[in-house]
């Protein structure tokens, strides 16, 4: 099978884009995430797998503190996406001038999001260009039912510059993604 074809098959996953959030001492941070998915089918045990970049501010946040929140998304939260998804923590503070409070874990919470997760990581896995955080979910709410914000829509509803930013952010995070995926599997196999 073609590297083309296999691209195809994945790219017609729809993900849910969610905005986690963390933050230990006086750091804090905030980034889109569309490496999500349950972990659990124990109704009493809910858990989530979440993979996080380690070149963003984000994974050293999560990394000291622990723990996370997660907030999924609709369409009346595109702005967010540019904002956390286009900047970077490294550079600045991604939540100046929002209106943001303190949640569960002390981390940062946007109470208008449909639904928001707080998660506790139990076990971690380095795949060389991201963390897998396997986490367990001990609090958590839906706020109301709407559509969820998805990568595809994402994409349709997206003015022009804003998709060129985005694409040209992807192209630059898949060539860092690339030297450490190359640099851990030398590793790996040796």
């Amino acid at each position: 099978m073609s590297t083309a074809v296999i691209n195809d098959v994945l790219r017609s996953l729809d993900r849910e884009i969610w905005l986690v959030t963390s933050s230990h001492g006086d750091r804090r941070s905030g980034l889109i995430a569309t490496f999500v998915s349950n972990a659990s089918i124990v109704p009493d045990m809910p858990r989530v797998v979440v993979g996080i970049a380690k070149q963003h501010h984000s994974w050293g946040v999560i990394e000291a503190s622990g723990e996370f929140l997660m907030h999924l998304l609709d369409e009346s939260h595109i702005e967010r996406v540019w904002r956390f998804g286009l900047q970077s923590g490294h550079e600045g503070d991604k939540f100046a001038g929002l209106d943001v409070r303190v949640g569960q874990g002390g981390h940062p919470h946007f109470s208008d999001a449909p639904a928001w997760l707080h998660c506790k990581v139990e076990a971690s896995l380095d795949i060389g260009d991201r963390m897998l955080y396997v986490a367990a979910v001990i609090d958590g709410r839906q706020e109301r039912k709407t559509p969820r914000l998805t990568m595809r829509r994402l994409i349709e509803l997206a003015p022009p510059e804003r998709l060129r930013e985005l694409r040209d952010g992807l192209a630059r995070d898949a060539q860092v993604d690339a030297a450490a995926i190359l640099a851990w599997r030398t590793t790996f196999r040796s």
